[in-house]
């Protein structure tokens, strides 16, 4: 029998999360983020479910091969971009679109014969310092690109927040500005919003909107969880006891003893670790949902396992299903529980994770 470990995926809050984000982007159009299999969730599964999007963002082509392999049909567009010369014939034959950060995509471009038209969206450095071309230097880009036979006139622009689900920061009003600045004599399509800025930056919301985690019910602002905004988590991790072992007081759990007993008491065991990505650096106190009630996580995660207190737990049995995040149980607080976000966590399910399909 394969380990009981199961990450289930709810079809429909995908849907509703999907029409929420329409009513949100008021009026504009939607490129779905799919990078990272679905932020772990299934490239295929998520872009079939998602047929109404506008287009889909991936990070990388083999994204954009999975999806046209699949009968993807919508625009697709590589948000790195083109990463050598040779990409370019790909891009062509999977009808993909390219964002162009740098000069050396440019220069690749030039050396291009294919005279096909290859649509590209000029990404601009307004203070992420990441990928981009630097205000200064972005009309020039521009213009090269347009003098190149092989690029589509109709050159969209884009930028990245670096701190957007900070409402009322600075820094995005910063960005904003810098963008507006750069880009006010340009035509073409504009999209600067991820996430957490179609929640907090109506003033941000260009032609086109970017949205990742939301369309997963999975919120980055600090101190909140998807439900807070209205979207439903698209993953349930579940599990079950296959253990109850009385332990005495003063007994230490786990891998370097880091809680101890502080009475004779049950420890529950649950087939899960971080060989199936649980995070290894969640912590005792960590809540799980044994039976639909809290318990909480006691001692170090491991590759297989965790222990759980099971003081309140007197009718718990091997068995037992267990669920780690879900409707339930916002995977918001086991990732801060883990000192990290919700996206690492869903996409960091393993091979050995059974995938089941909710269709409501």
């Amino acid at each position: 029998m394969s380990r009981a470990t199961c990450a289930t995926i709810h079809l429909g809050a995908l849907r509703d999360n999907f029409q929420r984000l329409r009513e949100r982007a008021a009026g504009a159009r939607i490129m779905a983020v799919v990078k990272a299999d679905g932020y772990g969730h299934g490239l295929e599964r998520v872009a079939r479910v998602l047929g109404d999007a506008d287009a889909f963002g991936v990070a990388c082509i083999a994204d954009g091969q999975r999806l046209r392999a699949a009968g993807i049909r919508q625009r697709i567009v590589v948000l790195s971009g083109i990463d050598e010369a040779a990409d370019i014939a790909e891009m062509h034959r999977l009808h993909l679109e390219s964002t162009i950060h740098h000069e050396s995509q440019i220069d690749w471009l030039a050396a291009d014969r294919d005279p096909r038209p290859l649509r590209v969206w000029l990404k601009i450095d307004s203070g992420m310092h990441r990928l981009g071309f630097p205000p200064s230097r972005v009309s020039a880009a521009r213009t090269r690109l347009l003098a190149l036979p092989n690029v589509d006139r109709d050159i969209g622009v884009m930028t990245h927040f670096a701190n957007s689900d900070v409402f009322g920061d600075a820094q995005t009003l910063q960005q904003i500005a810098c963008f507006e600045q750069v880009v006010a004599d340009m035509p073409g399509a504009r999209t600067l919003s991820n996430s957490a800025a179609v929640l907090g930056w109506p003033q941000a919301r260009g032609q086109w909107v970017r949205p990742g985690g939301l369309l997963y019910g999975i919120s980055v602002v600090a101190g909140t969880n998807g439900l807070d905004f209205g979207f439903h988590p698209v993953m349930t991790l579940s599990s079950k006891l296959v253990a109850i072992n009385r332990i005495a007081k003063g007994e230490p759990i786990g891998y370097a003893a880091t809680w101890t007993c502080p009475q004779d008491m049950d420890i529950g065991v649950v087939q899960i670790g971080y060989g199936d990505g649980y995070p290894r650096s969640a912590e005792s106190g960590t809540p799980v949902l044994l039976n639909g009630r809290r318990a909480s996580i006691v001692g170090r995660v491991s590759m297989d396992l965790i222990t759980v207190d099971l003081r309140e737990h007197g009718d718990a049995r091997v068995g037992d299903p267990v669920v780690l995040w879900g409707k339930h149980l916002p995977i918001e607080e086991i990732a801060a529980h883990a000192g990290t976000i919700g996206y690492e966590l869903t996409c960091g399910m393993t091979r050995r994770v059974r995938f089941l399909e909710d269709q409501g």
